[in-house]
């Protein structure tokens, strides 16, 4: 069969390096002629974020962050930046902070320079989003791209194994939704089989050694594998649904995203043969599903979205604000109908294989 397709490769610079953060950090800023930096931190991020930016002088720390980027958060740290002639913005923490940084560079083509803590994987892709009136809307610029990615497994340590999880299925998800996404082409698959591999094989070191680098090391370079096949291949049908459930309704995002991953998955693979087989093949499993529940059941992954705030009466409002979003490129035609059985089986943690016939 004769291979035809468009792939876009971004231009970014990766440093990847365990307890070398500081050392490389400095040499960007430095190689960046920078000289009004920005740091962007949490208050839980800050003091990794201090010991990061060691070797750096910081002209403002910026601590405002709030998940899922609401507007008026956006707009305090546009001012603050451009109130302080920054030239450079250095963000250290999640998915969280590196979108904040993205909401300034959107306005003021600043360089970013990411040094992610989590697998969010938003560091390597040129996505945005920002919250407002409820509503998440998302869009791509290829100015909020970051110019630098730092990743040091070493900054992930305090990163509770809980948490460590539902990240790297969030990256997870970026790999899945890679191979039926719109611009899907065997470029981003292969970064996606990769991806699913590494995380799959990093989570579960991480659960049975939090302390270890070796299982963060492997959950950073999938992550940054996954969000280079998500930046290529566009946001699928999971995405959709998650950014939703996020904007609309404030649930916590890397959970979402863990919680709805094998319902989606479940819907999909059916219709999807060649993916559901890349799929399978990369967890070393029979069938896609099973090597994603099998790897779930080993991390105790979260199961359902009751558990973080979302309740049976949000339903039809979560279905009416997808389903215009479906990409036409989903490998089944989406419907109120299956839609609804999908969120309402994510809801109670009601096993998957229900939607496989569905």
């Amino acid at each position: 069969m004769s291979l035809s397709f468009d792939h876009v490769t971004l231009g970014q610079r990766v440093l990847f390096g365990t307890g070398a953060a500081a050392e490389n950090l400095a040499a960007e800023v430095a190689r960046l002629g920078a000289s009004r930096v920005m740091v962007i931190a949490s208050d839980f991020e800050t003091p990794t974020a201090q010991a990061a930016a060691a070797g750096i002088e910081v002209a403002l720390w910026h601590h405002d962050v709030v998940m899922h980027v609401p507007i008026e958060t956006a707009e305090k740290a546009r001012a603050a930046a451009a109130g302080h002639g920054i030239d450079l913005l250095v963000c250290v923490g999640g998915g969280s902070t590196t979108g904040l940084a993205k909401a300034i560079a959107m306005t003021s083509r600043l360089p970013i320079i990411a040094v992610p803590t989590t697998y969010a994987g938003s560091e390597a892709t040129n996505v945005w989003g920002l919250t407002e009136a409820s509503r998440k809307t998302t869009g791509v610029d290829d100015a909020v791209l970051p110019v630098t990615v730092i990743y040091d497994a070493a900054l992930t340590l305090s990163l509770p194994v809980d948490m460590s999880v539902a990240s790297g299925l969030n990256g997870m998800a970026h790999c899945i939704d890679s191979l039926w996404a719109p611009r899907a082409d065997p470029i981003n698959a292969a970064l996606a089989a990769e991806g699913i591999r590494a995380l799959s094989q990093g989570l579960p070191l991480i659960a049975a050694d939090p302390s270890g680098a070796g299982g963060r090391e492997q959950a950073l370079y999938g992550a940054y594998l996954s969000a280079v096949a998500f930046a290529s291949a566009g946001s699928g049908l999971h995405h959709k649904i998650c950014h939703v459930l996020g904007g609309t309704f404030n649930l916590p995002h890397a959970q979402t995203h863990a919680t709805v991953l094998p319902y989606v998955l479940a819907f999909n693979a059916p219709a999807a043969p060649d993916a559901e087989a890349r799929i399978a093949a990369a967890f070393g499993a029979a069938g896609a599903l099973t090597g994603l529940q099998e790897l779930r059941k080993r991390l105790d992954a979260p199961k359902a979205l009751s558990d973080y705030g979302f309740t049976a009466d949000g339903i039809a409002e979560a279905v009416a604000v997808v389903l215009p979003a479906v990409p036409a490129s989903n490998p089944r035609p989406v419907t109120t109908e299956n839609l609804t059985a999908l969120l309402r089986a994510a809801l109670t943690g009601e096993d998957p294989r229900v939607l496989l016939d569905l």
